[in-house]
């Protein structure tokens, strides 16, 4: 028998656990997490989340900020509805039991303390300390696993999604999904009414990364196999600060030292931010991630550094206290040395085509987080909005949900699992070599900055990889680390399509061949061949971004 809920949701972090929340008084829910939940991305985001608070700034000042650091490819009344639900998010995330860092000063206007990151021109990135998701994460969680509604499957990995359409069955729409159960290696039936994409990103495809393990584009790439649209896959932003050292597998230094103070220097001591743009540190995160590559490759430096020594160590210790002892550990003190940083990979601006409620083309099938596309980054995030936006879409997707009626159960049964006609493999060094290959090759040739000859090899590559990787899938037992490849290198195809067809420089997406912005612009929509016509789409009775 099937596992049957009313909403599945596929994703741990912020946005899953938030909706989960959300809809639990009046649903039944099942969340899957292909780990423990505190190893998925909110976990480790250390910056905080944008919201307007303070009575000098304004809804306005936030909306115009998020337009400008998007380069014109942001959808402004997303941006409006996202950034108007900031306040009350903050709130409810408060009722849940997360404390955020309190204003130093008495008479402080807000009772939080508001920092600035790249982009903003206020203070309005509320935070707890330099560990705001994990805050987030730990809170939510244990809301989560408290509810007697939510049933909670960690350790499970989505194959790929049921639809209507693999029955036979018209209209089409999602009715679940293939689940894998990484202790027994068995895959079983997950039916639901409501399934939601909250899988986060895919910068896992790159050899640098920020993020954690579990980063592998893995909503973004079953959507694309069930028919859906994804947009704007070329604009990957690299975070510029990740710790260099070989041990500290690319730590993340947070913007907000930049923010309060922090330089960037040469290996000799020289800023050089300014030359680049009159922001300085405080530009948004393409255009420093872009000047410290250009700076490396010009000088031949394996890093550059991140300078906050010259504030008080009281200040350093009290404002970063996670990051000081991190790096401590590795042998750095930043109250009275620069920091060894470069750039990783760090967040996926576009994925699956959704609207202001977390509709995709198919339905029944919802896409928030990362690993959606909504129209709010545009060509480049902002910092601090991305876990606005989980809080907000979660609970504009769980309003949304909650006002659809109940759906006729499908026809027939749905299919379980054909494992019949495969074999345990006895070549798992294929998997591992297949991995390293493709993110090697995605970091030189479609990373920071990209030309037309790179992105040719990179699609040549991935062709060949694809078509190993899906002989090896049709004739081996799926495993965690299988799946993952897989939906990885689809990935890497769609950012590498995303690329060749952007023949300008917006953005996170820098190509040499055209250094300069097109005077007029457009999203990047890549349509799958089982895409339907847009009159059965959901995103056809809105204004799709």
């Amino acid at each position: 028998m099937p596992h049957s809920s009313d909403v599945l949701i596929i994703g741990g972090g912020a946005a899953g656990l938030s909706l989960a929340l959300h809809l639990a008084e009046s649903h039944s829910i099942c969340l899957i997490s292909k780990g423990k939940l505190e190893e998925g991305s909110t976990f480790y985001a250390q910056g905080g989340i944008a919201a307007v608070l303070d009575p000098t700034d304004s809804i306005e000042a936030h909306v115009a900020d998020t337009l400008a650091a998007g380069a014109g490819l942001c959808n402004e009344q997303v941006v409006r509805e996202i950034v108007s639900g900031g306040p009350a998010a903050i709130r409810w995330l408060e009722k849940q039991g997360v404390t955020f860092t309190r204003a130093e000063k008495p008479d402080s206007p807000v009772p939080w303390h508001l920092t600035r990151e790249g982009g903003h021109s206020h203070r309005r990135v509320v935070h707890a300390d330099d560990a705001t998701g994990r805050a987030v994460e730990i809170h939510l969680e244990q809301r989560v696993r408290e509810h007697r509604n939510i049933e909670l499957r960690e350790n499970h990995i989505a194959v790929d999604l049921i639809t209507a359409r693999k029955l036979g069955e018209q209209p089409d729409r999602c009715l679940g999904a293939y689940v894998l159960e990484c202790a027994s290696n068995h895959v079983e039936v997950y039916a639901a009414n409501h399934v939601i994409l909250a899988t986060g990103g895919a910068s896992k495809v790159y050899l640098y990364t920020s993020n954690p393990d579990t980063s592998t584009g893995d909503g973004i790439a079953m959507a694309w196999r069930a028919g859906c649209r994804v947009a704007n896959m070329e604009f990957n932003q690299f975070h510029p600060t990740c710790l260099y050292h070989p041990q500290a597998k690319s730590f993340l230094i947070t913007e907000a030292i930049r923010g309060e103070g922090g330089i960037l220097r040469l290996p000799d001591g020289t800023a050089f931010m300014k030359k680049f743009d009159p922001r300085g540190e405080l530009a948004p995160r393409d255009i420093v991630a872009r000047a410290i590559d250009h700076e490396m490759k010009r000088i031949g430096s394996e890093c550059v550094y991140l300078d906050i020594s010259h504030k008080p160590a009281d200040f350093i210790r009290e404002h970063f206290p996670n990051v000081y002892a991190r790096c401590l550990e590795f042998g750095f003190d930043m109250t009275k040395e620069p920091l060894p940083v470069v750039p990783a990979a760090h967040y996926t601006c576009g994925g699956i085509m959704s609207d202001a409620s977390g509709r995709t083309d198919l339905p029944g099938l919802y896409a928030i987080g990362e690993t959606a596309f909504t129209g709010l980054h545009g060509a480049n995030r902002m910092a601090s909005n991305s876990l606005l936006e989980c809080v907000v879409m979660a609970h504009k997707l769980a309003e949304f949900i909650d006002r659809e009626p109940a759906q006729a159960p499908p026809q027939q049964p749905l299919p379980e699992w054909d494992e019949s006609r495969v074999t345990d493999s006895d070549e798992e060094v294929v998997v591992t070599h297949n991995w390293h290959e493709l993110r090697r090759f995605m970091w030189d040739y479609v990373g920071i900055v990209r030309t037309t000859k790179r992105l040719k090899r990179a699609r040549s590559r991935v062709e060949l990889l694809q078509h190993e990787i899906e002989e090896y899938y049709g004739n081996f037992r799926v495993s965690h680390d299988l799946l993952e490849l897989r939906n990885l290198t689809l990935i890497a195809d769609l950012i590498v399509q995303s690329a060749m067809s952007r023949k300008e420089s917006r953005g996170l997406h820098y190509t040499l061949d055209y250094p300069q912005a097109a005077p007029q612009t457009a999203n990047t929509i890549l349509v799958p061949r089982n895409y339907q016509r847009a009159e059965t789409s959901p995103l056809s009775a809105v204004n799709a971004p």
